[in-house]
């Protein structure tokens, strides 16, 4: 039973908690997202425990409520009803005697199989990471050990389990990220943790007994940095199934810092396998990372979100009371592209709703055109054509971020070194920013592009590649700018989006 300190100290957590989250709610200052989910204040980088239930979206995420810069981590918690419109609510777990609350999933088990709810009343479990910082400060490898608490009220207030951790750590210096589901097959809860540079498997039938089943990723895939962040899960391609499996690295990306890849390949309840030999990344931009998907979502359609950030320079970003925030929710698909099934990402219908008004629609023939458009820095814009190369930019008098695009090339190449502020960090603009587009055959090409006040993502071919990236630019982008040396035109579609707060 617990204590009557206990209970006291728990719930003035639960008060700050709920304080930290409505203390500042200043959605106008600059460079804020309007249309994105970011905290009411301070630090926030890796989604976790996303899961649908009781009708409800649930977003945690990595938190620290003190600072605008990476502390003692918790998880932040919002809802939503439809991924694109966003409720804050109180913290929804704070750092105990096993450490800090770093990244991991959330499940819920509705037979009750944990036995921590009931039949009539079955839990939410959260999956997670305890992280000791005493334990590595003092030279340990083995400070990080997997944890769960429990939920019987929606969400909204969590139980830590009395016995944690539930997995011990067996000597390995990163140890963490579990991303846990129901795998209906063979009838086990699968749970994928990363180990340093590769994958591990564990199955258990009550989320809280674990056997390790298998090892995945040595010697295949790239690692230039630390694995973090596995998701696995099935998708279907004209009545085929694949298992995907995404792993974050940092560093090591395409374009520097932080970045996220994926396997396509067979899961058969104890192991993972692909003969995938290429590396290929959810997203070649440098923003977008530690992306997960939902569980439990109704029609087991895949929904991911991911931190719209880059370690390389995460907590120099020239933002005053909060740092970071996620990017726009996107349906995972395959497509089959020249090389073979490839992952597909778009963003959700929902966000129709965004939208302040119908486009305005013109061609654009050969040469230069400059579009005026006041409100581009919270718009989506939409191109398509069949040129093999050309050029648009987002801008204002001085400022001006240019995506150059060469199908002979098979790239895009995006220059933000004169969008804006671009001085908190050398890493920021030191690298060439390119996404490969060479597996794509469509004989037009569409860029669907978001912008909000402080990020751009693109998405090509209808997600077929995508490029996320930040830009902090000192005045609102009030034009586009487009190049076009070929003789094929160019269809423009413009639009101005509502904002979310």
């Amino acid at each position: 039973m617990m204590s009557i300190k206990k209970v006291f100290i728990a719930s003035f957590a639960l008060l700050l908690g709920a304080c930290s989250t409505k203390t500042t709610m200043n959605y106008n200052e600059p460079y804020r997202l309007q249309y994105h989910f970011s905290p009411p204040q301070k630090w926030m980088n890796d989604p976790n425990g996303l899961i649908y239930e009781n009708g409800t979206y649930h977003l945690f995420y990595q938190y620290y409520p003190e600072d605008i810069v990476w502390g003692p981590m918790h998880w932040g918690h919002a809802v939503s009803k439809d991924l694109i419109h966003w409720e804050n609510k109180p913290i929804a777990l704070f750092p105990d005697e096993h450490g800090y609350i770093f990244s991991g999933s959330a499940v819920y088990d509705k037979e009750n199989t944990s036995g921590l709810g009931t039949t009539e009343n079955p839990p939410l479990i959260a999956i997670f990471t305890y992280h000791k910082m005493e334990a590595e400060k003092a030279g340990d490898i083995d400070y990080q050990t997997q944890g769960i608490a429990y939920s019987l009220d929606h969400g909204d207030t969590w139980t830590m389990y009395q016995n944690n951790p539930v997995i011990a750590n067996p000597g390995l210096k990163d140890f963490r990220d579990p991303k846990v589901f129901w795998h209906e097959a063979s009838s086990s809860w699968i749970m994928s943790l990363v180990a340093g540079d590769h994958l591990q498997l564990f199955r258990s039938s009550n989320l809280i007994d674990w056997e390790l089943s298998s090892t995945f990723g040595q010697g295949v895939g790239a690692h230039g940095g630390v694995w973090e962040c596995p998701d696995l899960f099935e998708l279907e391609l004209n009545g085929e199934k694949h298992w995907v499996l995404l792993i974050s690295i940092n560093p090591g990306g395409p374009n520097g810092g932080s970045a996220t890849q994926y396997f396509i390949g067979d899961f058969d309840g104890y192991t993972f396998s692909t003969d995938q030999e290429d590396i290929r990344w959810v997203d070649h931009g440098p923003d977008n990372y530690a992306g997960v998907t939902y569980n439990d979502v109704p029609d087991d359609s895949r929904m991911f979100i991911g931190w719209m950030s880059n370690w390389a320079y995460a907590q120099q970003t020239p933002t005053e009371a909060w740092r970071s925030s996620m990017t726009l929710p996107r349906k995972l698909s395959l497509f089959q592209a020249t090389d073979g099934v490839r992952l597909q990402s778009q963003v959700l219908e929902a966000a129709d709703s965004l939208k302040a008004e119908s486009p305005s629609v013109e061609t654009l023939d050969s040469g230069q055109s400059l579009i005026p458009f006041e409100g581009a820095s919270q718009s989506r814009i939409y191109l398509e054509t069949a040129a093999e190369a050309f050029s648009f930019a987002l801008q204002n008098d001085t400022e001006r971020v240019v995506f150059s695009i060469n199908r002979a090339d098979g790239e895009i190449v995006a220059d933000r070194s004169k969008s804006g502020n671009v001085s908190f960090s050398e890493a920021f603009t030191s690298e060439e920013l390119t996404a490969d587009i060479s597996y794509i055959n469509d004989e037009s090409l569409s860029f669907e592009i978001y912008v909000d006040a402080s990020s751009i993502e693109l998405l090509v071919a209808g997600g077929k590649t995508l490029m996320t990236l930040q830009v902090f630019p000192d005045q609102g982008y009030n034009q586009i700018a487009v190049d076009n040396p070929t003789n094929e035109a160019i269809r423009l579609e413009k639009q101005r989006l509502k904002g979310i707060w």
